[in-house]
């Protein structure tokens, strides 16, 4: 296997995503390429590491050169069609070329989509590929979708969605009948707005025949409860829910952090309390979870946050690992394939 690494995408990069696959390379059996200029980062390497190539970091460690990188301010579809040598273009040729297993690029969003849309392809039955974001929930985890790459969705979108969201937490985490939620202002069917509406009602009609267990309308405060193991939503108000996450995950921590710091008598009464503190740290840590996978093209992409550090780089090579050997997409691709067959079947003894 090998997993393919946008080497010079993300705010860090490239030191953090050097960082994260040296530490990644130990505890993956799959090869590691990073795509991007061999020159900026084997120099990297010695200033880090003090080592000639990133080679003598791991043998499972590679460089494929590229000339170019593509920047946060470029125009996605601009960026693709005329920087043919960039790191992430190159990606996306190699994975297509069947030369990867899978994708990983901290780089310009709109880029990393359109070119995964344009160049990889969407699978046959999907309208709209989706970002699926894993976030902490109690005893277990929720899967976010859309976290942010469809602004402007329709009834139909959000029915795929949920499709998505079931077929990747079956094969994934091998949940039988995983609980779909869709995000609203209230449980009540009548709730929400036009699309929330059509939504649901669209869910309720297509969740037996789609293998959809859609549990209803799911209000934001409900989400981690651990009753639900995905949120179906549009990209606009499924970024602005995933990046309030984030941001009172970082409050917490540092509200905490100041409480318990306060004084020498705080201190030393947490010292009992430290190895459960250190775990609700770890449960807390949305860069545990990995990147957030772009569902619905036909090969394995995964998107990681712009401003990824080292450890979020590893735990996201190390995730993406997993979806190759799980099979995620092939499973995904038969599903719709399956569907899509029951469709015409359907439309056929109508016909007749």
């Amino acid at each position: 296997m090998r997993i393919l690494l946008d080497a010079m995408g993300g705010d860090n990069a490239p030191e953090a995503t050097i960082k994260g696959a040296v530490k990644a390379s130990s505890r993956v059996s799959a090869e590691i390429l990073l795509i991007g200029n061999q020159d900026v980062i084997n120099q990297k390497v010695k200033e880090l590491y003090g080592k000639e190539s990133i080679e003598e970091m791991g043998s499972n460690l590679k460089i494929h050169h590229t000339t170019e990188t593509i920047e946060m301010e470029d125009i996605p579809t601009h960026a693709i069609k005329r920087k043919k040598d960039s790191s992430m273009v190159v990606g996306f040729n190699l994975l297509k070329e069947g030369k990867g297993d899978v994708f990983i690029s901290a780089g310009n969003s709109g880029a990393l989509l359109t070119g995964a849309t344009l160049l990889v392809g969407r699978i046959k039955g999907i309208d709209r590929p989706a970002l699926a974001g894993i976030l902490p929930a109690y005893h277990g985890r929720l899967l976010l979708i859309d976290a942010g790459s469809n602004t402007n969705c329709k009834p139909i979108n959000l029915l795929q969605f949920a499709q998505m969201s079931s077929i990747y937490l079956r094969n994934t985490f091998g949940m039988e009948s995983p609980r779909i939620g869709l995000l609203n202002i209230g449980t009540e069917e009548t709730k929400g707005n036009e699309l929330t509406k059509e939504s649901y009602a669209l869910l309720k009609e297509k969740a037996e025949e789609c293998k959809i267990n859609f549990v209803g309308n799911v209000e934001g405060r409900d989400a981690f409860s651990g009753k639900i193991d995905a949120i179906v939503t549009d990209g606009f108000t499924g970024n602005i829910f995933l990046k309030t996450v984030e941001g009172m995950g970082k409050f917490i921590k540092k509200s905490l952090t100041e409480s318990l710091k306060k004084n020498f008598f705080t201190m030393l009464g947490s010292i009992p309390a430290m190895p459960a503190i250190k775990r609700f740290a770890k449960t807390m840590d949305y860069k545990e979870y990995g990147g957030a996978l772009f569902l619905g093209v036909k090969k394995p992409v995964v998107k990681a946050h712009g401003s990824s550090d080292e450890k979020l780089f590893e735990y996201t090579i190390i995730q993406a690992e997993q979806f190759v050997k799980n099979k995620a997409v092939e499973h995904m691709i038969e599903e719709f394939e399956r569907l899509q067959k029951s469709e015409t079947e359907k439309e056929e003894r109508i016909e007749k």
